[in-house]
């Protein structure tokens, strides 16, 4: 029972906090527009584009790069066998 005298005064605390928390992002305008952030999730902007188009020219340069690393070392003789419709 002695529980009791500290729990609901606790609950009471995190009841005023939530409800000053509410009011304090109505008034801050945080409920004003709440369609255009689902939209804009959707949208594609120039940065995203300039990102996702840098990290395929780099996935494509890493690639080439591998590709002539594992030509030269077949070329020698000293790296792996290719496996593929290519292999000899």
């Amino acid at each position: 029972m002695n529980i009791l005298l500290f729990m609901i005064p606790l609950a009471l605390v995190l009841l005023v906090i939530a409800i000053w928390a509410f009011v304090w992002a109505v008034r801050r305008g945080q409920f004003e527009d709440l369609d255009t952030p689902a939209i804009d999730i959707l949208r594609e902007d120039a940065t995203e584009r300039a990102t996702r188009a840098r990290v395929e020219r780099r996935r494509a340069e890493a690639a080439e790069a591998a590709e002539a690393r594992t030509g030269a070392a077949d070329a020698e003789g000293t790296g792996t066998p290719r496996k593929g419709p290519d292999a000899d």
